[in-house]
């Protein structure tokens, strides 16, 4: 369901479908509408990635001043994951209901003060409660899938949301790298270690509240008032919506792969600065250097994810899409488990950086596959995937990295098999009318309860 803006619309410069979505994608163009709120949403879910792994860079002191027990740290970690899951769910029908721009902004406005609190955390309690909250805001995700499967068609809608979760994304990767040198720069002017790592916070809580801002004076979910023309069926309640989407097998599907994907990355952007840390005893800038890699490679790898996705969809139809998300998973899987086995540090952040490009690309060759499963339920669809994104994150941190039971290298190791039987369940995806990766399309055995939730 699409919504309009309040204010007055602009015109596109790009070429348009039938139902008012952009059908070229050009990313480094601010052209309004398309354009323009592509930049608006990936540069607010960019600052909310931000907020969230803040925090896991500078564990390593804040152990020292919070008296953080390795247990603490894992349920912490696994905190801010749970905070985003029944987020996520919620985001999509809100999204369907209100819209992607103001579901967006006012999330991360809300978060925004969680994420300056962290300034005042004084106990493992305060701590763990802070990261669970600002786990909320990575419902924003949705928003930003929502929001370019709304703008752009779907011969382009891979590139449109790879893109736009891509270069967000790098949000971890920034905070890694900027956090600890931040730190060490308000150190310098003789701060005590205690207050150095608190008053750094205002840069993410401020970073956030800014681009909200920016996104409700500046964003627009339609590209003209005749958009919301373009379906003559009726607005469905919240309930019917979501009713919809959960009956709807393929997005359980998807959301499984996803938390074997962007799960995974999740849990590698709050576990990679400490394991090169304590591992190999490099220094703490260093380590934070070496997890921004991680992050950083989000600004082509998801992007390509979308790509590869839509060039399969021209040679081989959805069918394609699903062969290329399957192999591309099963290729990250492999070098996941190869890095748990790397003994050397060149070694490790070499097959690192490898591990990274594919299960980043892999997360975007998932929702290169979202936008077909319901036109209908699609904000349902993206938080439902989503929100697998999440649990994924949560189950891999819980069995495998909280406590002492596995060595890192062990649990790296183990996550990357989990991930290679996970993608299995992609050949059960099916499309009456496109097929699936087995079968081919067979049109005549749709039947109306099967299109509507298609359509």
């Amino acid at each position: 369901m699409e919504h309009s803006s309040p204010r007055k619309p602009h015109l596109s410069s790009l070429p348009l479908d039938s139902e008012n979505k952009a059908t070229e994608f050009h990313p480094f163009s601010t052209s309004p509408p398309h354009m323009l709120a592509f930049h608006l949403a990936w540069l607010s879910l960019f600052s909310c990635f931000f907020s969230t792994f803040s925090i896991p860079p500078l564990i390593p002191i804040m152990r020292q001043n919070l008296n953080l027990s390795a247990a603490d740290v894992g349920a912490a970690g696994t905190a801010a994951f749970v905070g985003s899951i029944f987020s996520r769910l919620a985001m999509g029908p809100v999204c369907d209901l209100v819209g992607p721009r103001i579901a967006s902004a006012a999330l991360s406005l809300i978060t925004a003060p969680i994420v300056l609190a962290t300034a005042f955390i004084s106990s493992p309690t305060s701590f763990i409660l802070v990261r669970f909250l600002i786990g909320f805001c990575l419902a924003n995700f949705v928003a930003n899938q929502f929001w370019m499967s709304s703008l752009f068609s779907t011969s382009v809608v891979g590139l449109a949301n790879g893109f736009a979760a891509g270069w967000a994304n790098m949000g971890a990767g920034v905070a890694q790298l900027t956090m600890p040198l931040l730190y060490s720069f308000v150190k310098s002017f003789n701060v005590p270690e205690n207050t150095a790592w608190r008053v750094i916070f205002v840069v993410p809580a401020t970073f956030q509240a800014i681009t909200a801002i920016m996104v409700l004076i500046y964003g627009q979910e339609l590209p003209c008032k005749d958009s919301i023309k373009v379906s003559n069926k009726p607005k469905e309640s919240f309930l019917r919506l979501l009713f919809n989407g959960l009956m709807n097998y393929r997005g359980w599907i998807l959301g499984l792969i996803y938390g074997c994907c962007f799960g995974v990355e999740m849990t590698m952007d709050n576990i990679v600065a400490q394991y090169f840390y304590y591992r190999f005893g490099v220094n703490l800038q260093v380590a934070g250097t070496i997890a921004a890699c991680f992050g950083l490679t989000n600004w082509f790898a998801r992007p390509m994810g979308g790509v590869v996705s839509d060039q399969m969809a021209k040679l081989f139809g959805v069918r394609g899409r699903l062969w290329g998300l399957w192999a591309v998973l099963t290729v990250a899987g492999l070098l996941c488990v190869l890095m748990g086995r790397a003994n050397s540090v060149g070694g490790s952040i070499g097959v690192m950086c490898m591990f990274s490009v594919f299960v980043q690309a892999a997360s975007g060759l998932t929702f290169g596959i979202v936008p077909f499963v319901s036109k209908r339920s699609l904000g349902v669809i993206s938080g439902m995937t989503g929100s697998g994104g999440t649990v994924g994150a949560v189950v891999t941190q819980m069995l495998l990295f909280s406590g002492d039971k596995f060595s890192t290298q062990t649990s790296i190791s183990v996550m990357g098999l989990m991930m290679v039987i996970c993608t299995l369940p992609i050949s059960l995806i099916y499309f009456p009318q496109w097929g699936g990766m087995f079968c081919t399309p067979n049109e005549t055995s749709i039947d109306e309860e099967d299109y509507s939730l298609l359509v």
